[in-house]
């Protein structure tokens, strides 16, 4: 980890690395006699430019992962064309996709929409999540996946649904339901 300093030999001499040829003290700024460094991150030696020109140290992460995001916001649908081009993308990937249909005056599709967000983040990039807002499309779209409640939230797989969540109940259980929904047909 790196951590920020006014004198980039300071950063040396805390990771207990030699210390840098030039005295700190010089008349000379630290940024032009080393004109700063490169490779100050995990596995990468840490090389001086400019005056210096000579490696000094590497330096080494103790624990260093790339943790995913905490929620991954869900794309809209708006129409036919892009439901047609969804499910296109989904087949040719052999990759399921969750839809959550919801209204804009239904409270529990308002509540339920973040935490499915974050369930989302769960299993990106295996499965892609997505909502269609009814009241804001063609009612042939609503037709087409067949909802009559809301919320209702469908794992479409080849094309089809292939199964539903009607969520009525409590956040924590339809969130549940759509986790084993997924991992039943991924």
């Amino acid at each position: 980890m790196a951590i920020p300093a006014s004198h980039p030999c300071v950063l040396y001499r805390d990771f207990g690395f030699r210390e840098h040829q030039s005295s700190p003290s010089s008349a000379v700024s630290a940024a032009a006699c080393c004109g700063g460094w490169s490779g100050v991150t995990s596995g990468y030696s840490l090389a001086w430019r400019g005056a210096c020109r000579r490696r000094i140290g590497d330096l080494r992460a103790g624990a260093f992962w790339i943790s995913k995001p905490s929620s991954v916001e869900m794309e809209g649908i708006s129409g036919m064309e892009e439901m047609d081009e969804v499910l296109r993308r989904s087949k040719e990937l052999s990759q399921p996709v969750i839809i959550d249909w919801i209204a804009s005056w239904c409270r529990k599709c308002i509540y339920l929409k973040p935490k499915l967000e974050k369930l989302a983040a769960e299993f990106h990039p295996r499965v892609q999540f997505y909502f269609v807002d009814v009241n804001k499309v063609p009612q042939a779209l609503v037709k087409r996946g067949n909802v009559t409640k809301m919320p209702t939230i469908q794992l479409w797989k080849d094309g089809e649904c292939k199964a539903e969540v009607i969520g009525g109940h409590k956040a924590w259980l339809v969130i549940e339901e759509v986790r084993e929904m997924i991992q039943k047909n991924i």
